[in-house]
């Protein structure tokens, strides 16, 4: 399967299949972002410097995503760092490989910019992803905070 899986980053009519993968009970639990709020985030993400969306296609269909942000620092002597969020992968296409490429990918592109780490975090119901992220050598490393906020009025 993963001889023809091209990674790229995500375009503006991608925006469906992304979303019909973050809907997995484990992700966002089977609600679905408006394509209209999405296309709005989407188009706000690309004025971000380097934030990008990232897909996964097998043939025409998306089976994969993640978002990749390489950020500036003035810490670690000016190291830029990077942080992979939202990935999900077609419980249909599970196991084949498309969540290692897709990690690999995010690993060379923050090694080619520089970066002196590559970071994400794992909800901690999801056992499964844990162990795919150790698989991959990803180091369990201090602690991950989180405050939920209030939703900002619209």
């Amino acid at each position: 399967m993963i001889d023809s899986l091209t990674l790229r980053p995500a375009l503006e009519p991608d925006l469906p299949e992304v979303l019909s993968l973050y809907a997995q009970s484990d992700i966002d639990d089977g609600d679905i972002l408006p394509l209209a709020d999405a296309k709005r985030i989407w188009a706000r993400m690309a004025s971000y410097p380097n934030y990008k969306l990232y897909v996964a296609v097998k043939g025409a269909q998306v089976v994969g995503t993640f978002a990749l942000l390489i950020m500036d620092n003035l810490g670690h002597l000016g190291a830029p760092s990077a942080l992979v969020e939202d990935v999900a992968v077609d419980p249909a296409a599970q196991g084949h490989g498309i969540g290692k490429a897709m990690m690999r990918h995010a690993m060379a592109l923050a090694a080619e910019s520089g970066c002196y780490k590559l970071a994400l975090s794992s909800n901690l119901k999801r056992e499964k992803a844990h162990a795919f992220y150790d698989s991959l050598d990803f180091e369990r490393h201090g602690f991950s905070f989180r405050m939920a906020l209030p939703a900002a009025p619209p």
